[in-house]
């Protein structure tokens, strides 16, 4: 059976990291890897995190942002497919990870495997799917209209993952998915959710410096002009 490394990253999240650890525990497939970065938290997120997942793999240090700790988590992760979780989100179903498994054998160990995300508002009810929607055979040039799977609904084989690059503060998600997409040799969908997503992360609190960095990311994989003219149809699709 596949073994799946579960990663979340944490800091200071007492208030919102329990639905995260409720799903994780909540699972019913066995070869499953929990790990947990820290940055150090100085409430009760660890607390928290050894009450409901006492097998949880824990590391607590300061860090140098999100994408540090993700690399932390990257090293540490022993699985043969590495997904990231972070607090807030949830996995959406009890069986969430034991259909992600089934679809990895079904697909001969695909390098990606993605699926669809619901988001949740704070009292955890379904708010809509992503406008942005994965398509049926994702490749690269896919990103060019968004990023269309989220980046919790994305799956890699770890004999293909890269660590994240640390120049970008708030989308190195997206350029990480765009390397791993890069080197994937074949992709697979699972038609469902995957994972619950808690609006309002980071980058939307952040929501420009988030474009620019997009920007910048768009432009290094696909060149100036494909970069403009598909800001020119987001507009368009803005205006309608």
């Amino acid at each position: 059976m596949v073994k799946i490394s579960l990663i979340t990253i944490c800091y200071n999240a007492e208030e919102t990291i329990l639905p995260t650890l409720q799903s994780v525990v909540s699972q019913n497939y066995e070869p499953l890897e929990y790990i947990v970065i820290d940055g150090a938290s100085c409430d009760g997120t660890l607390s928290l995190v050894r009450e409901y997942c006492p097998k949880a793999l824990i590391t607590s240090e300061p860090d140098r942002g999100l994408y540090d700790a993700m690399n932390k988590g990257i090293c540490r992760a022993t699985g043969d497919y590495i997904w990231f979780l972070n607090a807030g989100d949830a996995l959406r179903e009890p069986t969430t990870v034991a259909q992600v498994a089934e679809a990895i054998a079904e697909g001969n160990n695909p390098d990606v495997i993605y699926g669809d995300t619901m988001i949740v508002n704070a009292q955890r009810h379904d708010v809509g799917l992503r406008r942005l929607r994965p398509p049926h055979n994702l490749q690269k040039q896919d990103f060019l209209r968004g990023m269309l799977v989220c980046h919790q609904a994305f799956i890699v084989a770890s004999r293909i993952v890269l660590p994240y690059d640390l120049s970008y503060a708030l989308s190195s998600d997206y350029d990480w998915c765009l390397r791993m997409l890069e080197r994937s040799r074949s992709n697979k969908q699972i038609d469902r959710v995957l994972v619950n997503y808690l609006e309002g992360g980071l980058s939307q609190k952040r929501h420009w410096q988030s474009l620019r960095e997009r920007f910048m990311i768009m432009r290094k994989h696909f060149g100036w002009i494909p970069t403009l003219l598909a800001h020119g149809s987001f507009l368009f699709i803005r205006k309608r």
